[in-house]
């Protein structure tokens, strides 16, 4: 070989410019460490605080500049259990009430470590993680009573999974052309209730809609959508020269876990031929508990479905996913033939239809693998017992908060999201008393409860989402509220 080509060629085979390590024993101690010490802060978590703030001198220390040198990968972790472990959410701990996160689990943990060391683009082709994918799609028919021609994808999350499904029936009204053409001017409208998670309007937006074409009907005393509202306004809409398309129900409102009446809604559908969507972002896995369920009768029917497995399915962020009853539809509204997806009979370009084809992403994590192995290790009765107890003891604390003449429950109690408030002394204004009491738990370790808006006034919010939440726990919360209201109002 002559001099002038021997370079890039050594170059190529040095093996220096490898990321592999030098030393692989040292990496399987340190990686060993790493995990013996995350299972430690897993089984352990009850024995810090469920959220502390950042410190002064830790926010600096993630504005340096990009790194130019290598690093000893100890002493990368030694900064990660430093300035990184102790200021996460919170979500893992059974104290973590605010917001619907699931507490993940050590089995959904590994599941990730594998994932990773496959390191599978999960975009397409012929290769196991989508034969997974497709598996956890046969087992979601299954439990949501679908088709076998019913598709499924995994996504982030129920924020992109609603906008997919918004995409999907635009496509349904509006024809194929719609993808080539636009809307041209098509006054489409789509209605929810007022209640509906904040992602359901942005989808609107986001599909070129406009928000204003997702119209927001009234809810009733149960914070579930006015079913003649709805009808009143389509009715109006259709006058007017709009074009109603699609409705949008809830299984488990993002404040009060309120569920629509999924039957009435599909039967509203069918006579007004409108797609029917259910936002079952965490209640559509209220299926796997014989108790819940029933209160979601009318899910079957269903023309899509938006849910995320790293909620109640306690899956480790994030496994977000959209059900489609009519898969054909759903591959329609998003596949893009192109040379570089060239499909085959056989080889690893062969296997079609991918994932890819069902939505927008090319490049896609092994999510299917994580949620493969919870419902596989735990199964689906323990996960729907699991369910139903985070229910039960949601009713344990409406019943405390009802017991205690200092607190009032502001919202039924439907499925594990609890609102309520502290009493307010004359004189003193109760939305700023609440705020402070919610900044205070936070502050002090002890929970992590939200807040919202119902009725006009701040409530404390708890969702009982972590299967490590007990009885206890949510006491704890409240004994910590009327303390901190205690001390507040006087």
């Amino acid at each position: 070989m002559s001099a002038e080509h021997s370079g890039p060629a050594d170059a190529v085979a040095n093996p220096s410019t490898s990321l592999d390590p030098a030393d692989w024993s040292a990496l399987r101690a340190e990686a060993h460490r790493m995990l013996d010490d995350m299972i430690d802060s897993i089984a352990q978590v009850r024995e810090r605080p469920v959220w502390q703030p950042i410190p002064d001198d830790v926010r600096p220390r993630f504005r340096e500049p990009l790194p130019r040198a290598a690093m000893p990968l100890a002493d990368v972790y030694s900064d990660f259990t430093d300035t990184i472990a102790p200021y996460a959410t919170g979500n893992v701990h059974p104290g973590f009430m605010g917001w619907v996160h699931g507490g993940g689990t050590p089995v959904g943990m590994l599941a990730e470590m594998l994932a990773a060391g496959l390191n599978a683009n999960c975009g397409g082709r012929n290769h196991i993680g989508i034969e997974v994918e497709r598996q956890i799609v046969r087992w979601m028919r299954e439990l949501f009573g679908f088709p076998q021609t019913a598709s499924g994808v995994f996504v982030t999350g129920s924020s992109m999974a609603n906008f997919m499904a918004l995409l999907v029936a635009r496509s349904a009204a509006l024809g194929p052309q719609v993808r080539e053409g636009g809307l041209a001017g098509e006054p489409l409208t789509a209605y929810a209730s007022a209640a509906a998670h904040g992602c359901v309007v942005q989808a609107a937006d986001l599909a070129g809609l406009g928000r204003g074409a997702l119209r927001r009907i009234p809810f009733d005393a149960a914070h579930r959508i006015d079913i003649t509202a709805l009808r009143r306004r389509i009715a109006e809409d259709r006058a007017a020269g709009f074009k109603p398309f699609l409705v949008t129900g809830s299984a488990g409102t993002v404040d009060t876990g309120a569920i629509d009446d999924l039957a009435a809604l599909a039967q509203l559908c069918r006579d007004e031929g409108l797609w029917f969507h259910i936002d079952g972002a965490y209640g559509s896995l209220g299926m796997l508990s014989p108790e819940i369920a029933p209160k979601l009768n009318g899910l079957s029917e269903a023309d899509s479905i938006a849910l995320d497995f790293h909620k109640w399915g306690q899956v480790n962020y994030d496994a977000g996913f959209l059900m489609v009853r009519d898969g054909e539809q759903h591959r329609a509204t998003f596949a893009a033939p192109a040379a570089y997806l060239r499909r085959e009979t056989r080889g690893l370009a062969g296997g079609s239809p991918w994932p890819c084809d069902f939505g927008p992403d090319l490049s896609r994590g092994f999510r299917a693998l994580k949620t493969w192995f919870t419902l596989k290790t735990y199964g689906a009765e323990r996960m729907g017992a699991m369910i139903a107890q985070t229910c039960a003891i949601a009713r344990h604390l409406e019943a405390r908060v009802q017991r205690e003449p200092q607190l009032e429950l502001l919202a039924p109690v439907t499925l594990n999201i609890v609102c309520f408030r502290f009493r307010a002394p004359d004189g003193i204004d109760s939305d700023a008393l609440n705020a402070e009491i919610v900044a205070d738990i936070h502050e002090s370790g002890i929970a992590a409860p939200s807040s919202t808006t119902i009725d006009n006034k701040l409530a404390i919010r708890a969702a009982i989402v972590n299967h490590r939440t007990t009885s206890d726990d949510v006491d704890r919360m409240v004994d910590a509220v009327l303390k901190f209201g205690a001390a507040r109002a006087s």
